[in-house]
């Protein structure tokens, strides 16, 4: 059965590729849209609420707030005003992407080494000269922590938006929710969700290594 059900999958991919690579590339957009939008937003704040950290609070915890909300009750309520389609699924997952981004920046500069930042001022350095040039570079790797984490998220909201007209891989798994007998549909469209996840992961793990201040001087040493 188990083996009948491998070639079956094998011979649904030859068949459909051209469909599932449309959707595939559409899934992994979307993701990559709204995250990269978030960024845009969520590191120049996470900068801000490191620099004045009274702010800190407020701005994670309205973050938190966004998390607790359903996907699908975010994008049925997103789509009232936006409508079916892409843009809503983007923008769905923008705000899904905010916390990670912005926790990661604001963790990553505020666990700089605070001697390193006082030799700077001690040079001269004003205080964006100590950004750019200091504490940027040293949080990077966590920074990147953070859009990896978003991305994973994104992709599983991304999954969620064929429920509003979108079209993603999560149309062949609804649609094998809606068959009598859908596991083919189901693992058709599951698998291709799970390579994205891991080839991301794994891609921006490895980025975060390189980045990361510790394994740079360790690699030199």
């Amino acid at each position: 059965m188990e083996g009948n059900l491998f070639q079956q999958l094998i011979q649904y991919f030859q068949t459909n590729f051209g469909y599932l690579f449309e959707l595939f590339l559409n899934h992994l957009l979307m993701s990559i849209y709204g995250v990269l939008f978030a960024a845009l937003i969520g590191i120049p704040l996470g900068i801000v609420i490191a620099r004045y950290g009274k702010l800190s609070t407020a701005v994670i915890t309205l973050a938190n707030v966004i998390q607790t909300v359903p996907v699908i009750a975010m994008l049925a309520i997103l789509m009232l005003g936006m409508g079916l389609g892409m843009n809503t699924v983007i923008f769905t997952v923008f705000l899904y992407a905010l916390l990670p981004i912005i926790k990661n920046t604001y963790t990553g500069l505020t666990g700089v080494d605070r001697n390193i930042i006082d030799a700077g001022k001690g040079m001269g350095m004003t205080r964006n000269q100590i950004l750019r040039m200091i504490e940027l570079p040293l949080s990077l790797s966590v920074i990147i922590g953070g859009l990896r984490i978003a991305l994973v998220v994104a992709i599983g909201v991304v999954a969620v938006g064929s429920f509003i007209g979108a079209p993603t891989l999560g149309d062949i798994i609804i649609r094998g929710t809606n068959a009598t007998d859908g596991t083919l549909f189901i693992l058709a469209g599951a698998i291709p969700i799970v390579i994205i996840v891991v080839i991301i992961d794994i891609a921006l793990r490895l980025l975060e290594k390189r980045l990361d201040p510790s394994h740079r001087q360790s690699t030199k040493s």
